[in-house]
């Protein structure tokens, strides 16, 4: 396979390899919409969630033709096994052609919030990655996960670490790597969001790669017109429901959000391409809370300490039945964003968040839109990935810039380590 022939369908003709990537466990599109600000060419994604993969699909495919997209392969969910089984030769054939591969397997089964399952089937998909990286052999890979992903496992038959299975199996492929926990909210990111960054070159140093992120993360905030540490009001401040409500025009009966003033630096860069909007913000979609609920939220709001995140048992106020809840402080980053939208409460209205307010927290821009279910509950948590879940489980954009542009600078450097 040459390049011609791999792009020829879409009458893309590649003369620079250097900014082609693909996105495995893509889910939204959060790492790839970074990459793509970064200056890199997506080949493809593959995600296979159906409700996630018809977000990134809309967004990123259709809305901006970012991926070639090979002529071979149907633009549609995929499992990663499925794909490896079905196109075993196609990837063979990417090899020397492919830059970077991005992403990294889901992260639930070691996630130190969650229950941390070394039986997790997720956690299975760890060797999935290694057989695709053994297939496609790009020259440089870019890891993502969660913090948990760094601690042992431990069993009848000793103890087990991923990320140095995963660092051990690449050294093997002939690849030198590098990781860290990064703390987000250092590059811009309006929270405390701490990741496994692992980063594998064939050619280059992946230690120079975390020196150059560091380096440039001021530069790259001052020239966005926003702060190194974002603050949660600067992030949503424009989007309360005091700046008004409107029908929600995806769901009936519900009230959706409209835009307030930017006050902000990093409001109005997430609202580039949206300047002469109005109307209900995408996905600004407002709760329809009980009584009893917005008597609690209020209780909440009147004698929780913002931004620390209380349990039944502080016996802060009555009637909490969940895990955990953290009222945000405004004028501070607020903690991880996750799948469960209930545990963050708005710092000045008595509801949780909306979508939308979970997507400018991750740093996604207000251009991109959200598809599917806002949420679902019961069994149908196992196949369905909702809203909230698709943001809560996304890489935030904003960090994969300005990883995608730390890659970038390694690369050409012209410096091989």
């Amino acid at each position: 396979m040459n390049l011609v022939s791999l792009y020829s369908d879409m009458g893309h003709f590649m003369t620079k390899k250097q900014n082609l990537y693909i996105d495995i466990f893509a889910g939204c599109g959060g790492l790839s919409v970074g990459l793509m600000e970064a200056g890199w060419t997506g080949l493809f994604a593959v995600e296979k969630n159906k409700d996630a993969f018809s977000t990134l699909n809309y967004n990123l495919i259709n809305k901006k033709m970012h991926f070639l997209w090979p002529n071979w392969l149907e633009k549609k969910e995929y499992d990663i096994n499925e794909l490896i089984k079905d196109y075993e030769q196609e990837l063979r054939d990417l090899q020397g052609k492919i830059t970077l591969v991005a992403g990294g397997p889901p992260c639930q089964g070691f996630s130190m919030a969650g229950k941390r399952d070394k039986n997790d089937q997720r956690n299975k998909l760890v060797k999935s990655y290694i057989k695709f990286i053994k297939l496609v052999m790009p020259e440089a890979i870019f890891f993502e996960n969660v913090h948990g992903f760094t601690v042992n496992f431990k069993d009848k038959k000793g103890t087990k670490k991923y990320s140095s299975y995963v660092e051990r199996a690449l050294k093997r492929l002939g690849y030198k790597t590098s990781h860290q926990i990064v703390d987000m909210s250092e590059y811009g990111v309006p929270q405390k969001r701490k990741r496994f960054i692992l980063v594998a070159m064939k050619n280059h140093s992946p230690k120079e790669v975390f020196f150059v992120l560091e380096k440039n993360r001021e530069k790259f905030c001052h020239d966005k017109g926003i702060n190194n540490k974002t603050t949660v009001y600067e992030a949503i401040g424009d989007l309360e429901k005091k700046c008004g409500i409107c029908p929600s025009p995806d769901t009936k009966g519900f009230k959706a959000g409209i835009y307030g003033k930017a006050e902000s630096g990093y409001q109005r860069l997430m609202r580039q391409e949206m300047e002469d909007f109005t109307g209900a913000v995408d996905s600004h979609r407002f709760v329809n809370h009980s009584k009893d609920t917005i008597a609690l939220h209020e209780d909440l709001l009147e004698h929780a300490p913002k931004g620390k995140r209380i349990t039944p048992k502080d016996h802060i106020v009555d009637g909490l039945k969940r895990r955990g809840v953290t009222v945000l402080d405004p004028y501070s980053q607020a903690p991880t964003i996750t799948s469960i939208p209930d545990e963050l409460v708005h710092y000045c209205e008595p509801r949780i968040l909306t979508v939308r307010e979970h997507a400018r927290i991750q740093s996604f821009p207000d251009w991109y839109e959200f598809k599917g279910k806002y949420t679902s509950g019961g069994v149908r948590r196992r196949k369905e990935v909702p809203r909230y879940t698709q943001v809560g489980n996304a890489v935030p954009p904003l960090f994969a810039e300005q990883m995608g542009m730390a890659l970038l600078e390694v690369l050409n450097s012209g410096q091989k380590k």
